[in-house]
């Protein structure tokens, strides 16, 4: 029987991706984990037994939502844990199983860059980004790695900037994380994170078009490269860039998952004229 402190599948599915999306914590044991080494979006692992020592990791998060195997005493128990500690925190009804078993989005991060000392994943890349280093740290901020951070450096500095400080390069030539053949970057992410989903491919395909100059292969490349661009003009600094790029992703995100059949017309009140005799 499930507790009125548990999340549904259905209910965390419409909530992964967004800003607003709740910090997710995988407490499944390490057989577990190795048995189907993916986390949901966003997810990290953390040991249940040690929750007394990391709870105030999660004292500003507005919601929690603790992951185990099954749904069972692990997630119910950390959750409780963190309640008494003053965090909202709920268990997912069914675990990771129950997630799995409904085709929910999973991460694979053995890809993914260790920490840095801000607790995520540290990236470089060149400065006065318009598509693709906009797209990518959305991607990864909203699915992968809460915490990532991104340094904009001269395309000159790039490489070296990422052996000097621990950060992992991409959008720049001859480098893991880029172009691949005709596919651009945020594509080779989607892929090597395996986070495709029918949203995320849609607005891949837009990105790509948007990115790689080739508009007319998706209607809203030329939108996206036109806001992209305005962007890029309205802003000094980067980073007040990417904050304000981060909402264009999300907007076209939306779209892309509940709103690309939606058509809108002007709704005119005024009866037809009738044909003068």
């Amino acid at each position: 029987m499930s507790s009125n402190e548990q999340i549904t599948v259905a209910q965390l599915s419409r909530l992964v991706g967004r800003p607003d999306a709740p910090a997710i914590i995988d407490v499944r044991i390490d057989e577990d984990f190795a048995a189907d080494p993916v986390l949901l979006p966003t997810a990290t692992r953390r040991d249940y037994r040690a929750v007394a020592d990391w709870a105030s990791d999660y004292a500003d998060q507005q919601q929690v939502i603790v992951v185990c195997h099954r749904g069972l005493k692990l997630s119910e128990g950390v959750a409780a844990w963190l309640r008494q500690a003053g965090i909202a925190a709920e268990s997912l009804e069914g675990g990771h199983l129950a997630w799995r078993q409904a085709g929910g989005l999973t991460v694979l991060p053995a890809h993914l860059p260790p920490a840095g000392p801000s607790g995520g994943s540290v990236w470089v890349t060149r400065a006065r980004p318009k598509i693709d280093r906009i797209a990518c740290p959305w991607l990864i901020r909203r699915f992968v790695d809460r915490k990532a951070v991104f340094l904009f450096v001269a395309a000159t500095e790039v490489e070296a900037v990422a052996e000097r400080f621990g950060a992992t390069p991409f959008d720049v030539e001859g480098v893991f994380w880029s172009h691949r053949g005709p596919r651009c970057t945020f594509d080779v992410m989607i892929e090597e994170f395996g986070l495709a989903s029918p949203a995320l491919d849609r607005l891949a395909r837009i990105v790509r078009a948007a990115d790689t100059a080739t508009l007319d292969a998706e209607p809203q490349a030329a939108g996206l490269l036109a806001a992209s661009l305005g962007l890029s003009r309205m802003f000094k600094h980067d980073l007040e860039q990417l904050d304000a790029g981060m909402l264009l992703y999300d907007a076209f995100h939306r779209w892309s998952r509940d709103a690309s059949e939606e058509t809108h017309n002007w709704p005119s009140a005024r009866p037809v004229s009738e044909p003068r005799s």
